[in-house]
């Protein structure tokens, strides 16, 4: 009996999937007429498609950002399909800083370069952790109310739309029936059918339309995610541009304390005094070996680079004072070979 049932119903439904193929076909083709919408309903729609699709792409993208490992977007995706924690990761700053620490207490944290790569490390890890802090916030203040809206409010319009056009596909045929009706009882029966039809299209109508007019909330609603999201940007540029400049602080402190000079002017020094033109009473000289000034009278030298020198007094015989750039001090005079013009 169940049997026979299922398979009635099986033939019922495939007869009905044939003849809205057929009804679809035909009004495709402009042979049977179509029941339109409203102007005002036909915008609402057309709002809630474009609405659907930048939401889409804006949350794609913010990942993207937040997440820049493709495969562990995909490892959070799975891990929130089955309600599980998300594996706590470290950032790519942090993984830096970590090498960076163990590079510079290999190296020897009494050393120029492992002191520095020390403390750039630790500094790579407080920006790490920032990083997470702000993809935290990020997620939870933009992230998941888009997410929210899509896999909610976006969802069911979709239903409630998917099943207004299933009703208009059904008042529509009630209305070919009734034009293909001979005889006075089946006309009876299709007029009956289509005001069925009518008022069950008309109420679907009615619900699809208030909840596509609720678009305009959703906006609003997003618009508030979005200056939340900018507010915890600004509070994370703001974070790691503090950790820099206490950085750049620390560098140029231990820069003092260490031969050569700033990391910042290293890079610069060798080439550009080459072709600076000394001034009155200067002279150009090269510096042979490396030099740790003794007290903040003296400047550091660094081996092969050019500084820009000049006698200090008669009585000084053992020191120039040196220029670099604008760092200036005494220099000892056997450390260096004055290049002639």
């Amino acid at each position: 009996m169940d049997m026979d049932f299922n398979v009635k119903k099986l033939v019922r439904d495939a007869g009905t999937a044939i003849s809205r193929v057929v009804q679809l076909t035909e009004e495709k083709l402009g042979t049977s007429e179509k029941t339109e919408l409203d102007a005002h309903f036909e915008n609402l729609a057309e709002r809630s498609d474009t609405t659907k699709l930048w939401t889409e792409k804006i949350l794609r993208d913010t990942e993207a950002v937040l997440t820049p490992n493709p495969g562990n977007r995909v490892e959070d995706f799975l891990f929130e399909k089955i309600e599980k924690k998300r594996p706590n990761r470290l950032t790519n700053l942090e993984y830096l800083g970590l090498d960076m620490i163990e590079a510079g207490n290999e190296f020897g944290p009494g050393t120029a370069y492992g002191s520095a790569l020390v403390k750039v490390g630790q500094c790579e890890q407080r920006l790490g952790q920032t990083e997470r802090e702000f993809i935290s916030s990020a997620g939870q203040c933009f992230i998941q109310p888009l997410r929210k809206f899509l896999d909610g409010e976006m969802k069911t319009i979709l239903k409630e739309r998917s099943l207004l056009e299933s009703k208009r596909l059904d008042l529509d045929a009630c209305k070919n029936r009734l034009r293909k009706a001979r005889s006075m009882h089946s006309q009876q029966n299709a007029e009956k059918d289509l005001r069925v039809a009518q008022s069950e299209f008309d109420r679907q109508a009615e619900i699809t339309k208030l909840l596509l007019e609720g678009i305009s909330s959703s906006h609003a609603s997003h618009l508030r995610c979005l200056h939340e999201f900018v507010e915890a940007q600004v509070r994370y540029y703001d974070q790691c541009h503090h950790i820099m400049q206490e950085l750049q602080r620390d560098l140029s402190s231990l820069s003092l304390k260490t031969p050569g000079v700033t990391p910042f002017q290293a890079t610069t020094s060798h080439t550009e005094n080459h072709h600076e033109t000394p001034k009155s009473g200067y002279q150009r000289a090269r510096v042979l070996y490396d030099y740790d000034a003794k007290d903040a009278t003296e400047l550091s030298l660094m081996a092969d680079e050019v500084i820009t020198i000049c006698e200090i007094s008669v009585d000084e015989t053992d020191y120039f004072m040196g220029e670099r750039g604008s760092q200036k001090g005494k220099v000892p005079k056997a450390f260096l070979e004055i290049i002639n013009p």
